[in-house]
């Protein structure tokens, strides 16, 4: 790959991902995977303001033997200089910068029951301090290439061609052309002006149909609102969270969804993959969960705690997307999530409120956004998925029809 055009990417991320300002600390957290990427992205962090760039990097190996051998309590337990360390961020709000490249399937027979019971038991210590800097800070998700990642979406090419393979996948679907500022901007619009066309219909609900058995009806908030593409912090600063995107999402009413919803992609959730699933939904509530392989591990998913089984996100995602119509199941929800119309299980977002700047998050949860200690989307978009809004006076007005925009 030209190495101009990754420092082309590099400079997307610092600039129009997390927008970085003058005197920002950034926190950058990847695998091992591209550390001369990493390099790039730390000077264009500088380049862009940054007082302090921090790498923190992740491997996949060491998560597993830390599973292992550590006992539930160590693991759960979070330490005073932890502590310490969210303050620090509550105090300076760092911007942060996911690189996913992970092996879809890199944390496979790990103990998933022990890691639930240490993420239940810790996360009641941390969320005070996560509530604290919810949408305060400026933050993005983007992806580089692993080697095993790669070799799972290319398994017939040598492991240097695959990683070449897939950075073109990247880099062609998160839009770095020769101007990609200028294209950002002008994809930002059409998210913009699509989202404003639903918030003007009044949507009380969303009717899900699908010739795969997916028949699902959500409920929406009165006071929210359909979002997409950038976002602006409440320090009002303008920033991309996901390279790329292609959503328009809203956050549901908590406890409106009745029926049942097939997925159409796998879900990569925890290192493992889950694949050929159902949920069905009864007064909101997550009911009934079925999945070919890995069902354990999504009904452990649902279980996390008490908002795990109810929706968090609805979004909506055309199947003429370039991500579909690349061809690629990329195995990472970053893109296959915007190859589709998906679900969230867990957390929704505050900031789909409107004036949720005006308010506190407990507020915004009173409304109907659900709380929980996780969120996780799962694709049910295709060909054959209609979607309809039942609007506040009475009208069915058509979303989505094989699996387009219907305006």
């Amino acid at each position: 790959m030209k190495q101009t055009v990754l420092r082309q990417y590099a400079r997307l991320i610092a600039r129009t991902g997390v927008n970085i300002q003058k005197g920002q600390d950034v926190i950058i957290t990847c695998d091992l995977d591209q550390p001369k990427f990493v390099e790039k992205l730390v000077d264009e962090c500088y380049k862009a303001g940054a007082r302090k760039v921090k790498v923190e990097f992740d491997y996949q190996p060491l998560e597993k033997l830390h599973v292992r051998h550590q006992s539930v309590t160590t693991m759960s337990k979070v330490e005073e200089w932890e502590k310490v360390r969210y303050e620090h961020y509550i105090e300076t709000l760092p911007c942060r910068i996911y690189l996913v490249s992970e092996d879809p399937d890199g944390l496979k027979g790990i103990n998933q029951g022990k890691v639930s019971k240490a993420r239940q038991k810790r996360y009641p210590i941390v969320k005070p301090y996560i509530d604290k800097m919810e949408n305060k800070y400026q933050w993005c998700i983007a992806a580089v290439p692993g080697a095993a990642w790669a070799k799972k979406l290319f398994p017939e090419l040598p492991k240097g061609k695959a990683i070449e393979k897939l950075w073109e996948a990247i880099l062609f679907t998160s839009r770095v052309t020769d101007d990609p500022v200028a294209e950002w901007d002008s994809h930002n619009k059409d998210l913009h002006d699509r989202c404003e066309y639903l918030n003007k219909l009044g949507i009380k609900e969303l009717h899900y149909k699908g010739e795969n058995g997916t028949d699902l009806t959500v409920g929406m908030i009165e006071q929210a609102e359909f979002k997409g593409g950038g976002d602006t912090s409440l320090q009002g600063i303008f920033f991309n969270p996901n390279i790329p995107t292609e959503e328009c999402f809203i956050s549901p009413m908590r406890g409106k969804a009745e029926g049942i919803v097939y997925a159409t992609k796998p879900l990569s959730y925890r290192g493992e993959l889950i694949e050929n699933f159902s949920v069905r939904f009864k007064n909101g509530k997550a009911v009934e969960v079925k999945a070919e392989r890995n069902q354990s591990l999504l009904e452990q998913m649902i279980s996390m705690d008490e908002g795990a089984a109810y929706l968090g996100e609805c979004a909506l995602v055309p199947v003429n997307s370039p991500i579909s119509e690349s061809g690629m199941l990329f195995y990472e929800t970053l893109f296959d999530e915007n190859a589709a119309c998906h679900l969230a299980l867990g957390m929704g977002f505050a900031d789909t409120i409107k004036g949720f700047e005006n308010m506190t998050l407990e507020e915004c949860r009173e409304l109907g956004i659900n709380d929980s200690m996780i969120h996780v989307d799962f694709m049910i978009g295709y060909e054959g998925l209609d979607i309809d809004a039942l609007t506040r006076d009475g009208k069915t007005v058509p979303i989505f029809r094989k699996g387009k925009w219907a305006f």
